[in-house]
């Protein structure tokens, strides 16, 4: 069975649950330039825009590696035990990066982003990952850092 992605068009639900995943990922990128413009300007509604998006990072984070957790827990095997290892390391760095130095935090979850998509990459070829997943991640992940960038270049001053 050829399956959706490989030529011809996905049944309804798929593509619903395509378009809800997209819809949500770009809304998600919402705070991400909110806050990163907050770091350059001063706007009135926002307090304390370099915490609000590092915190922010780090939930998303965190969800990213529960999407990884979610996929495991009913796989058998060591393949498995490693990639569920593996899913608890983003929200601890997310964690980790609020307690240091502004650009430093920056620095870390910056790298966490990235580091993350590439995981992704190894993941999406080796599982069922659908085929639109991994494209839309690397667009998001690429839009997070430029603007965890930019929020870094603020915090340098």
């Amino acid at each position: 069975m050829i399956s959706p992605g490989q030529g011809y068009p996905a049944p309804a639900p798929v593509m619903k649950l395509r378009l809800q995943a997209q819809l949500l990922g770009y809304a998600g990128l919402i705070p991400f330039i909110g806050l990163s413009i907050g770091t350059w300007a001063d706007l009135p509604f926002i307090e304390q825009p370099h915490y609000l998006l590092q915190a922010y990072a780090a939930v998303i984070l965190s969800f990213m590696g529960a999407i990884h957790w979610g996929m495991v827990i009913s796989m058998p095997g060591e393949e498995a035990r490693m990639q569920l290892v593996a899913s608890v390391v983003p929200p601890l760095l997310g964690w980790v990066a609020l307690m240091l130095p502004q650009v430093t935090g920056y620095s870390l979850l910056i790298l966490s982003f990235v580091g993350l998509c590439f995981y992704d990459g190894v993941v999406a070829r080796k599982s069922a990952l659908p085929s639109w997943y991994l494209p839309m991640r690397v667009v998001l992940t690429s839009i997070v850092v430029v603007c965890l960038t930019l929020a870094a270049f603020a915090a340098a001053g």
